[in-house]
């Protein structure tokens, strides 16, 4: 091509890191490090879409100047050019859209947490039924679900539960679970009738989840030294306070600089319980960091609510209409059934794409 593309330009320090990559995944002597094998393959396969824009885009170019140079003599091949320009355009809007910068906790596993608020009763059902929901799109995604922590209320819902999930070997670009399940963050509303309800009066209730990412073990981003925390132990109990172990085998961690509380009471094993409650406080600790980053570097970042107020909401459920509406993109459809059963990629991918708007909006937009 005579002049290079600008998007070509910008692509090849990544281009060039990508084969580097692969060579250091063909020497042995990296496979000896499980750690840097983990964080080598999932930089790979993170930028392995990148690189094949690249080479797309590049192909394209050398058809097009192929076609108008011989188009000179040939008509067959100057009646190729218009599509080939089509491909070129196509295939550039793809390669721009992978060059947006990224949330770079993109490829993470994640720890969510669902917690009832306002609605008493019925608030805890509908965290269970939250719950329920993530499970099942764990599930469709070919995630890992751990429940680390719950606290079950007296009708079967959850006061509060803590999940983690986690990808099955090294997700492609935008499906590991951060990258998903970050836009589940906010306080979700519901409006149904409570099944404590005589009347049959509709009742609007809600439960608020918070995403966070989870780090890896090997990484040191978040230290907790043993003089940071103070770690009470104490007897699991059940929903109602009844008493569901015999041993003091709950732990509550206190994290004395922040403040910060973390309780687990899951697992039969004080060990265990300890392990996931030093999980979900580094990865407390971390997003707090995070958020301290990027409010000192004045970056716009999407917040989540963390306190259960009705009015901040993100989404609403209603139940007599079946419907399902996200209030930050506009997304609405009447198959809420359907969503509660785990299908809730549309509405996922409806808050990534606007997200993915905001990107291109902040770098100059789609013919920058």
């Amino acid at each position: 091509m005579s002049d290079i593309d600008p998007l070509l330009r910008s692509a090849e320090p990544l281009v060039q890191e990508y084969a580097e990559l692969e060579a250091a995944l063909a020497d042995p002597a990296l496979h000896s490090d499980q750690t840097a094998l983990r964080r080598t393959n999932k930089r790979y396969a993170a930028l392995a879409p990148t690189v094949a824009a690249y080479r797309a885009l590049s192909a394209a170019h050398d058809d097009l100047d192929t076609a108008r140079e011989l188009g000179e003599d040939d008509a067959s091949f100057a009646a190729e050019v218009p599509s080939l320009e089509a491909l070129v355009e196509t295939t550039q809007a793809k390669l721009r859209t992978l060059l947006l910068p990224r949330d770079h906790d993109d490829d993470r596993d994640v720890i969510l947490e669902v917690k009832a608020g306002e609605g008493g009763e019925e608030s805890a059902l509908f965290a269970g039924d939250l719950l329920r929901m993530y499970l099942r799109y764990a599930e469709k995604r070919g995630w890992r679900a751990e429940i680390l922590d719950e606290t079950e209320s007296d009708l079967g819902g959850y006061k509060d539960v803590r999940v983690a999930l986690r990808a099955k070997g090294t997700p492609g670009l935008g499906e590991a679970p951060w990258a998903r399940m970050k836009f589940e963050g906010g306080v979700h509303r519901v409006q149904r009738v409570p099944v404590t309800e005589s009347q049959g009066r509709i009742h609007t209730s809600a439960a608020g989840v918070l995403v966070m990412p989870e780090l890896d073990d090997a990484e040191d981003e978040v230290e907790v030294g043993p003089h940071d925390i103070r770690i009470d132990v104490y007897r699991s109990s059940g929903p109602g306070g009844q008493s569901v172990n015999t041993t003091d085998s709950a732990v509550r961690i206190t994290h004395l600089p922040t403040g910060l509380v973390v309780s687990c009471q899951n697992e039969k094993s004080q060990l265990q319980n300890k392990e996931s409650a030093l999980r979900v406080l580094k990865a407390r600790l971390r997003q707090i960091a995070q958020e301290q980053a990027d409010a000192a570097a004045s970056e716009a970042r999407r917040s989540q609510v963390r306190t259960v107020d009705r009015s901040e909401r993100i989404r609403t459920y209603n139940f007599p209409e079946n419907r399902i509406a996200d209030h930050r993109t506009g997304f609405k459809a009447y198959n809420l059934d359907i969503v509660l059963g785990g299908e809730l990629d549309p509405v996922i991918e409806s808050c990534m794409a606007a997200d993915e708007a905001e990107r291109m909006a902040a770098v100059g937009g789609p013919h920058s």
